[in-house]
């Protein structure tokens, strides 16, 4: 995707309808919409290996990582920065949206390469790219379907067409990326079905090497109870076959039991003691008061979790 085809989908960008009033201070979404009805609470956040090993097991996700991230010598940063620019493109105005786009954008451009170990869908010798629109689905699609699968966890089944808002939703967050609409799901089921080819046995997600020993650090090989307890979730979230590729030493039962240990006693949390910081923060700008006290700390504590799991 080039810098002119992201400009382009910028432009086209609107506020979500029920906000517009608001203007571009609402940003995309608002407090009505699904994004931040389904997105907005720290539940999001026990999804996080299951986006993260969804996006290794893919060829060029992995590589590209490998190859250039900075994850291994600075796990707080990295994780501050991708989530930085996810917040403002969720909960930021329309401007601080836009900007984090263009940022990740540039960063991306740098992000290229020769895939080293291959796969039957991607041999050795294939070039990738970080703003390749394939790969930029995939990466943007699992980190849409990990909210709704981590939300139906957490709260129980999700009505359909609160599903399908939440994918129209989705596909406005894909628009800053540039991600071409004809790639893009126009209903939930339709998203479900490209999940489903996606993650099949048979599929062409395949466990590279580099994907597997990424997986090990971001769980901190083992060493530490956060990384444990994160290992346990990830698996209780991901399909057998990937949890057996990626060598998971949590045993199926025992995740599932943690998770479902889990979900029960955040049921019994107030809603206020859930949101995201960031969350909060918008919901603030867009009533006039000034930013709530505790969110830049609950902000800090949960970026500095990836670096406690990762030890």
């Amino acid at each position: 995707m080039s810098r002119a085809q992201l400009e382009e989908s910028l432009s086209a960008l609107r506020p979500h309808p029920p906000t517009a009033h608001l203007g571009s201070r609402a940003g995309l979404f608002g407090p009505s919409s699904a994004s931040w009805q389904l997105g907005g609470d720290v539940a999001v956040f026990a999804g996080g290996g299951r986006a993260a090993l969804l996006q290794l097991a893919h060829p060029m996700v992995a590589h590209a990582i490998a190859h250039h991230s900075t994850t291994r010598t600075d796990v707080a940063g990295r994780f501050h920065r991708t989530f930085h620019n996810i917040f403002a493109m969720t909960f930021g105005t329309l401007d601080d949206a836009q900007r984090a786009a263009r940022r990740v954008h540039t960063v991306h451009a740098r992000i290229t390469g020769t895939i080293h170990t291959g796969s039957p869908a991607y041999p050795a010798g294939t070039p990738y790219s970080a703003n390749d629109a394939d790969a930029l689905r995939w990466v943007h699609a699992t980190l849409a379907d990990t909210i709704l699968v981590v939300r139906e966890r957490m709260r129980g089944p999700i009505e359909r067409a609160l599903a399908d808002r939440f994918i129209a939703d989705q596909n406005q967050f894909a628009a800053l990326f540039g991600i071409p609409r004809d790639l893009l799901p126009s209903s939930y089921a339709e998203h479900a079905h490209y999940m489903a080819r996606m993650l099949a046995p048979d599929g062409p997600l395949f466990v590279t090497p580099p994907a597997r020993e990424m997986a090990q650090f971001l769980f901190g090989q083992g060493r530490t109870s956060l990384g444990k307890l994160a290992e346990i979730t990830t698996a209780a979230l991901l399909p057998d076959h990937l949890v057996r590729a990626f060598a998971l030493t949590a045993a199926p039962r025992r995740a599932a039991a943690a998770m479902s240990t889990f979900a029960a006693l955040y049921r019994r949390l107030p809603r206020a003691a859930t949101l995201l910081p960031a969350h909060a923060e918008a919901l603030a700008r867009l009533d006039g008061r000034p930013r709530p006290l505790f969110a830049a700390w609950g902000e800090k504590q949960l970026l500095g979790l990836a670096k406690r799991v990762a030890g």
